[in-house]
């Protein structure tokens, strides 16, 4: 008749078990009690067992074994519907429109995530395997020689990025590296933990220019031809002039740039665009690098009307400079000059929404020169290295070869 007194049937039981049971009761006609007795099952159990069964022969009301199924598959659907929304909400800074992160940031999510959601579970959500994730948590607990040492170079590349306030991506970062540190490692691998740390450097704007052409001013000749690679320092000079909004007004800066090694010799800044802005800004360059009268140097602006003034020309003369300037309406004619305030509006002024006066905005452009771009920021037609930097270098460059 089945299994004996006293032996207890795994649960859930088999349906063929369940219909055998109740076949005992309904067609041999035994008492309940007893069956369940003989059966070694619960009699309460036994109960529910013919009950149900009665539902599904339509002898009384209630929910068949079918629909009662079909509720507790649609109730798991629900749960597991919320369970999805509630993992997706909390990662919602890791999934951007367009853009899928790092597996390892992830990983280290549904790590974060284990007590309150099951890691096969958010796996599938996220799209990564549980493989890959118990791989990832293996190499966390028992770190290989290469993984302790990202750790490590991570650590050295967000001091780099800091120390360029937040402004280096992979290659500045590697040249530093490399030139800065003596550590030799490739560009690739840079990338790859700049992405996993989040570190970006930053992309530039199109800047539009603020200087005014005179068509009545008498304007020099263009000594340059779009040839910005003199030999050695104060060949050439290159000069422009930009603007950026502040609370109080704009404020205006002139500067000077040796297109050598993209060194900034001379700078100044003010709330107008009179001439006097680019004289002072010359005046400055001459006293930091002292060219004697005659040398040839060559300075090269565009047709401003600042650069164009009897004031400007006349200084320019008395230093025994030679004056030049571009051909009308050509962007590529003083490209350097551009570069150096693409990489200014990026790295210092968009990274700020509003400088409440011009005084802060001021001594924060003069910081940003004479502190980090002139000592510091590694150009890529520098071989990566600062301007000064680069100046040192070509300097001693003949004695060590010698």
């Amino acid at each position: 008749m089945g299994p004996g007194r006293g032996e207890a049937m795994p649960a859930p039981y088999p349906e063929e078990f369940k219909q055998r049971a109740i076949a005992l009761v309904r067609e041999e006609g035994h008492p309940v009690a007893r069956v369940a007795r003989e059966l070694g099952i619960a009699e309460s159990g036994l109960r529910r067992w013919l009950a149900s069964h009665a539902v599904d022969a339509g002898e009384r009301d209630g929910l068949t074994s079918s629909e009662r199924k079909e509720l507790t598959e649609l109730r798991r659907e629900v749960r597991t519907l919320r369970m999805e929304r509630e993992l997706l909400s909390r990662a919602g800074g890791l999934l951007r429109p367009g853009e899928r992160p790092a597996e390892e940031v992830i990983f280290r999510f549904i790590e974060a995530e284990k007590a309150d959601f099951p890691i096969r579970f958010a796996c599938r959500v996220l799209g990564v395997s549980p493989s890959g994730f118990y791989a990832w948590r293996h190499r966390q607990q028992h770190p290989a020689a290469r993984t302790l040492a990202d750790a490590r170079l991570t650590t050295t590349i967000a001091a780099i990025h800091a120390a360029s306030r937040g402004t280096y991506g992979a290659p500045r970062v590697h040249a530093e590296l490399r030139l800065g540190r003596g550590i030799r490692v490739g560009r690739k691998r840079i990338a790859r933990l700049m992405r996993n740390a989040q570190l970006e450097g930053v992309t530039r704007r199109r800047r539009r220019g603020c200087t005014r052409r005179n068509p009545a001013a008498l304007a020099s000749d263009d000594l340059v031809n779009r040839q910005f690679t003199p030999a050695g320092r104060d060949q050439l000079w290159v000069a422009d002039i930009t603007q950026h909004p502040t609370d109080e007004g704009w404020v205006y800066l002139a500067v000077v740039i040796d297109a050598f090694s993209r060194r900034v010799v001379g700078h100044a800044i003010a709330d107008h665009l009179r001439s006097e802005l680019v004289v002072d800004a010359l005046e400055t360059a001459i006293w930091r690098r002292r060219p004697a009268p005659g040398s040839g140097l060559i300075h090269h602006a565009d047709h401003g009307t600042q650069y164009t003034s009897w004031a400007f020309g006349q200084r320019l003369r008395h230093a025994g400079l030679l004056g030049s300037m571009g051909s009308v309406g050509d962007a590529l004619d003083n490209a350097l000059a551009e570069s150096f305030f693409a990489s200014l509006q990026t790295e210092l002024l968009d990274r700020r929404r509003r400088w409440p006066s011009r005084r802060e905005l001021a001594s924060a452009v003069f910081e940003w020169i004479e502190c980090f771009y002139n000592p510091l920021r590694r150009h890529s037609a520098l071989d990566y290295r600062s301007p000064i930097e680069y100046e040192e270098h070509r300097r001693t460059a003949p004695a060590e070869a010698a």
